[in-house]
């Protein structure tokens, strides 16, 4: 690993090395500003829509193409019109001068920490049969769903979020959103599900916790008012009647992986370089 490792520096030069971080720096941000909206899933629509487009090209589909191209044509002025906020927020993210957002990995030994305070709040508001909504933002950020409520950028506490959804609590009638160690807002609105096959028992609460998974790959703990069962909804589904071993298994799984696909990024970049090393061996020299 080691010579492979110096082997990448020896062939490097400065312009490889400054190409190299502009394209990642460039690479980074966007996706990074991307995945704090919801414009992630709007984004791999379109990209399913130029994938059909050449597909129709290839295969001489000349209709499809047709149609395609021209509600590209038109689409261009409508994607300002639907990313007009996202744009915005862009533009004022570069003016201020904040180049650097926090991520989502977490150091390994922060893990326990704040998995153990997230399920011993959510036992704390079974045993009381307090209300609880928890979402745990994966990799579709919901800041357009935090900016709903109350920003707090606060860390993960049992009493802090035993505080927020306590009865008195201005914001406990809203849900939580935990962005990786932090507690990024409460009092947030979430969109309730449309699915008609949920049984008419499930109220507000378990309805928006289902409704927020259908728009993103979050995780949402939920606690019921009336009885104390602990739910999780995760891709539109509801389990409940879970135990606190669960919910503490579901929470280091989501971030275990996060710190999984960290690393599959930068052992990704490592690999480009050593790939452009080797295209430069085999061009020929000049004669």
């Amino acid at each position: 690993m080691l010579d492979r490792i110096l082997s990448i520096i020896s062939v490097l030069e400065f312009t490889d090395v400054l190409d190299i971080l502009i394209v990642f720096f460039i690479a980074s941000y966007a996706v990074r500003f991307i995945r704090t909206t919801r414009t992630w899933q709007l984004g791999k629509g379109l990209l399913i829509i130029v994938a059909v487009y050449v597909l129709s090209n290839v295969f001489h589909l000349y209709t499809v193409s047709w149609l395609i191209g021209n509600l590209l044509s038109i689409g261009l002025i409508a994607l300002v019109v639907v990313f007009q906020p996202e744009l915005r927020r862009a533009l004022e993210f570069l003016g201020r001068g904040k180049f650097a957002t926090r991520g989502f990995s977490l150091e390994r030994e922060k893990y326990g920490t704040t998995a153990d305070a997230i399920t011993s709040a959510i036992g704390y508001f079974a045993e009381r049969r307090e209300g609880a909504l928890i979402i745990v933002e994966n990799e579709t950020a919901l800041q357009d769903v935090a900016e709903t409520g109350t920003m707090l950028d606060a860390d993960i506490s049992t009493p802090l979020l035993e505080n927020i959804f306590y009865k008195g609590s201005p914001l406990h009638d809203g849900a939580v959103i935990l962005r990786g160690d932090r507690i990024l807002a409460a009092g947030c609105v979430l969109p309730l599900t449309e699915n008609p096959n949920l049984s008419k028992d499930l109220g507000t609460r378990h309805r928006a916790g289902i409704g927020i998974t259908e728009v993103s790959d979050a995780l949402v703990l939920i606690v019921s008012e009336e009885t104390g069962i602990i739910s999780m909804a995760r891709d539109g589904k509801l389990s409940r009647f879970l135990d606190l071993k669960a919910v503490e298994k579901a929470l280091l799984n989501l971030y275990l992986s996060k710190e999984t696909e960290n690393k599959t990024i930068f052992s990704r970049l490592g690999s480009t370089v050593l790939q452009r090393k080797e295209v430069r061996d085999e061009e020929p020299g000049d004669n």
